[in-house]
């Protein structure tokens, strides 16, 4: 089976630091109880230069962040969109981003429902168990406004329904009880110094890149 798959799509090799982070800068990260991450985002209705530029901000964002996934209203961008760069349970990467994402509705037959621990780069330092069906599948538009259907399963598929709660405005604490989120809140906020700390020394040293 192939290790890798951009927007989809197989291929042999791909590098480490994605093209489209080599080309982007990086953007501050928005946070729980900003107003852009709790709202539903404007589609996108322009594709092209400007939207790519922004991907490649996304991209490189993510990197230094040590994150899977990153949504355009993560770097207060008010639109539905997203990148991800993000194993799946067997360690076949998954790299690509997607325009205007919708989940399908997937029948119950032939799921499961996973437990496991969910982060987010927008609640620093958190992790909570959050359950979520093991397959999603995600259609949407790539930056060219080529129509695109992702697939993913295990930890890959809870990425993408985490980055399409962020475009619909729902973070993953809203999935939670009121004791889950206070507990997940008082972890945010004993460790988020450190977080941003080591983003800040991993964006220092991207010009040995």
């Amino acid at each position: 089976m192939p290790r890798v798959f951009v927007q989809g799509k197989p291929v042999d090799s791909y590098p480490a630091l994605s093209p489209e982070a080599r080309r982007g800068v990086v953007r501050r990260i928005t946070e729980v109880g900003e107003e852009v991450l709790h709202r539903p985002c404007r589609d996108v209705t322009e594709f092209g230069p400007d939207l790519a530029a922004l991907i490649g901000d996304m991209f490189l964002t993510m990197r230094v962040a040590d994150g899977a996934g990153l949504a355009a209203n993560q770097v207060g961008v008010d639109l539905r969109l997203f990148v991800y760069d993000c194993p799946d349970d067997d360690g076949v990467r998954h790299v690509g981003h997607i325009a205007n994402p919708v989940l399908d509705q997937l029948a119950p037959a032939g799921r499961r429902l996973l437990d496991e621990g969910e982060g987010c780069l927008s609640v620093p330092g958190a992790v909570v168990d959050v359950p979520r069906p093991d397959r999603a599948v995600v259609r949407g538009f790539d930056k060219d406004g080529n129509a695109l259907a992702i697939e993913g399963t295990g930890y890959f598929a809870r990425c993408l329904q985490h980055e399409t709660d962020h475009v619909n405005g729902q973070v993953y604490l809203d999935r939670l009880s009121k004791r889950e989120r206070r507990d997940a809140l008082r972890q945010m906020e004993d460790r988020r110094e450190r977080v941003l700390a080591r983003r800040a020394v991993k964006e220092a040293g991207l010009s040995g890149q």
